[in-house]
């Protein structure tokens, strides 16, 4: 259901590290068919992690993910596919 025609906002991309992008994108490749149109992934410290809670509600998914970080970010992302195309936007720029 995603699509490989990926884009993503200025928020983003002046926010959110390549790494880190790349990796919200595996895990989005890594669910099982089917998938929401909408993921979501909230990020945040804890401790000196990164941590990542992906989650959509149709059908229900949620998993957390704890990664070492020098420098973690807390943000609310979203992934949406709209059947054309894909994007990763901040959650305040929707």
């Amino acid at each position: 259901m995603f699509n490989n025609k990926r884009y993503l906002t200025c928020g983003v991309d002046s926010t959110i590290p390549l790494e880190l992008q790349l990796f919200l994108w595996k895990c989005v490749d890594g669910l099982p068919e089917p998938r929401d149109h909408l993921q979501i992934f909230e990020l945040k410290q804890v401790g000196c992690m990164q941590s990542i809670t992906h989650r959509s509600e149709e059908p229900e998914y949620r998993k957390v993910f704890l990664l070492p970080s020098d420098d973690p970010i807390t943000e609310k992302l979203y992934i949406i596919d709209d059947g054309d195309h894909s994007t990763m936007l901040l959650a305040s720029e929707y």
